[in-house]
């Protein structure tokens, strides 16, 4: 990779990993806790709700948080959402996901935590890299780019951050794969991470990789870099 793109990526690394990145994101939901099990619950939620306009996904994800009582944990042990989000209810929930469909999630994460377990313990039943632990558990695909499971794992698993928690000290930052969006897919591509902007998992390993270079130990620092700069200069 050519020393000046480099350069440029640590830079905007520098410019846009920081705290005030919190505010407009939706890792702002997690951070209004301080337990392990809260902080993954609304991790999760979040994420899994993180798609489509950035003003409707932190309106959604607010709503959800005040079902939940901003009490995430007791939420999910008190069964509560099992008259919240009913299996025949069909209406959209936030956008193509229904109630019944989002009920899903707090079925997992109640086996979790009814066994006195946190989510960390339970993905490490799972074999390979964080990505597929957290598909086998949700039984979802490993072989699709999975951008917001992978932001979750981010926020779950990247220490010594100002904006994601490294909560999760079992799994390494440098497993991680960076998760896929727009900014990310087009920025990457016209530095020439990647020789096509496809949102495929290869083209997303093809630009951690890169990352890797560098930041060794750490590519998912460079989602701070390739996101902030694609958002801020969505022309360049």
């Amino acid at each position: 990779m050519d020393i000046d793109i480099k350069e440029k990526l640590r830079e905007w690394a520098r410019q846009y990993h920081h705290a005030a990145f919190i505010v407009s994101d939706p890792v702002q939901f997690p951070h209004r806790y301080s337990r392990q099990r809260d902080i993954e619950i609304s991790g999760l939620l979040t994420a899994v709700l993180s798609f489509g306009s950035r003003k409707q996904i932190l309106k959604k994800a607010d709503e959800l948080d005040r079902m939940m009582g901003q009490e995430p944990l007791r939420y999910v042990l008190s069964c509560r959402w099992r008259d919240d989000f009913d299996t025949s209810d069909t209406r959209s929930f936030y956008r193509m996901i229904s109630y019944a469909g989002f009920r899903f999630y707090f079925e997992k994460l109640y086996e979790v935590y009814r066994s006195g377990l946190t989510l960390e313990d339970a993905l490490s039943g799972f074999g390979g890299s964080p990505m597929q632990k957290l598909c086998a558990f949700l039984g979802v695909s490993d072989r699709s780019p999975q951008k917001k499971l992978n932001m979750f794992l981010r926020w779950m698993v990247r220490r010594d951050s100002e904006v994601d928690f490294g909560v999760w000290k079992t799994m390494s930052p440098s497993e991680l794969v960076v998760p896929l969006d727009t900014h990310v897919c087009r920025t990457a591509f016209r530095l020439g991470l990647t020789d096509k902007p496809a949102f495929s998992l290869a083209n997303a390993r093809k630009i951690t990789s890169a990352l890797a270079e560098v930041f060794p130990g750490d590519p998912c620092l460079g989602d701070f870099a390739l996101f902030g700069y694609g958002v801020t200069h969505p022309d360049d």
